[in-house]
């Protein structure tokens, strides 16, 4: 029998990570047509709403439901903007590992609710879900990604080469692939012990299962 995440809800000191929602339609656009989104990530460009729309009637639920992944949309808790994604992927149950990989609206970077949003869903990962292993996967030349992944504790374990696709403007405006290089980050649950302590401090976070 396949083992599935449960529909959950994740709050933080200013955040509230939960399943995303079709009123999340076109702000998940507007972010996924972002430079940077487009540069180091997958994300097809142009990204409209009826690709947002997909993914969070389709894409996302079905991950859910057969056990390989989740996908959360994190939110202001305060005026309940959509400032962001967290998704998890390629979930192994058996070895209770999981990757993990954020997306920051351009208008919310700057904020630290990269590092905020990431912390929170590994804490629950391993305090509720009881997972061993968070594995994180960041281009070579993105350190925006790379300083979250550090500030959140994560162990660099090495270099596989030539394993990402990024991709970059050229003179006429579209978009080439470059391949380089992927960092491979891990936090296994010591890992996480210095870095809980600011939520610690803060009130930590609450996670309610069955959201909504």
């Amino acid at each position: 029998m396949t083992s599935t995440f449960p529909t959950i809800s994740i709050s933080t000191e200013r955040l509230v990570l939960r399943r995303l929602d079709e009123d999340d339609v076109p702000a998940l656009a507007d972010m996924m047509n972002d430079e940077q989104v487009a540069a180091w990530t997958a994300v097809p460009q142009p990204y409209d709403e009826a690709a947002a729309r997909r993914w969070i009637t389709e894409y996302a639920p079905t991950e859910r439901t057969e056990g390989r992944g989740l996908d959360l949309a994190v939110t202001e808790f305060l005026t309940q903007r959509l400032v962001g994604v967290i998704q998890l992927a390629k979930t192994n149950w058996h070895v209770r590992s999981t990757e993990l990989s954020y997306i920051i609206a351009p208008w919310a970077r700057g904020e630290g609710y990269a590092s905020e949003a990431a912390l929170a869903t590994a804490q629950w990962l391993v305090r509720d879900q009881k997972f061993e292993r968070i594995e994180l996967r960041t281009a070579a030349d993105n350190t925006a990604s790379q300083q979250v992944a550090q500030k959140i504790g994560c162990i660099s374990e090495g270099v596989l080469r030539g394993a990402c696709i990024a991709r970059a403007r050229a003179e006429d405006g579209r978009w080439n692939e470059v391949r380089t290089d992927y960092i491979v980050w891990s936090l296994l649950p010591e890992d996480l012990e210095g870095p809980g302590e600011h939520f610690a401090e803060s009130g930590g976070f609450t996670s309610y299962t069955d959201w909504n």
